[in-house]
């Protein structure tokens, strides 16, 4: 995959960002565990909506396996965890104020944010994210019959972003050859499982 030129890190995040993104789901993938060993090094796990037993298990293998984790809109757990958060879209964030403290204070922890439009980029930009998860590309199972945004509507969007950006929404090994040059990774659920 080629790496966009929107790929330069502009928040303090002083690691690669990672290319190949691996979500849970709540029904579609609860315990990403079995998957994320399949991940290349290197790679990221973004654990939305996982039964909190199975987060400290995630992390200890995420470290074991060199990934970066993130977990979705609990900033206190993901500071417990060393982790990354992940702030969704269209619902709120618990914690988020002692996660950015802790941002100013020592090595940032990574800071994804999910868009579905003008507004989540807009917000990305305001928080200083590292990077952008942008969706979706493509038709996706998880919403079923809803269109995607296609390659021409994702790219420009993501030229918007002014940070890294990650085509999410239908994506899978086949169809990755056909992001935009402005994808710096991508990221699936049932395409990863």
């Amino acid at each position: 995959m080629r790496r966009g030129r929107l790929g330069q890190n502009r928040s303090g995040w002083n690691a690669p960002i990672p290319r190949l993104w691996l979500l849970s789901d709540a029904r579609r993938l609860p315990d990403p565990r079995a998957a994320a060993l399949r991940l290349p090094r290197g790679g990221a796990v973004l654990a939305r909506d996982m039964a909190p037993a199975l987060l400290r298990p995630l992390a200890a293998l995420a470290r074991q396996r060199q990934l970066a984790l993130v977990v979705a809109a609990e900033g206190r757990t993901a500071l417990a965890l060393r982790a990354g958060l992940h702030l969704p879209d269209r619902r709120p964030a618990r914690g988020l104020l002692p996660f950015l403290l802790a941002r100013r204070r020592r090595r940032p922890p990574l800071l994804s944010v999910a868009a579905h439009g003008r507004a989540g980029i807009a917000r990305a930009r305001r928080l200083r994210a590292d990077l952008v998860l942008l969706s979706p590309v493509f038709p996706t199972a998880s919403h079923p019959g809803a269109p995607g945004l296609g390659t021409l509507r994702w790219a420009a969007l993501a030229r918007r972003a002014g940070r890294p950006v990650i085509a999410l929404g239908g994506v899978n090994a086949r169809n990755s050859r056909r992001l935009p040059p402005a994808a710096s990774g991508w990221a699936a659920i049932g395409g990863l499982s």
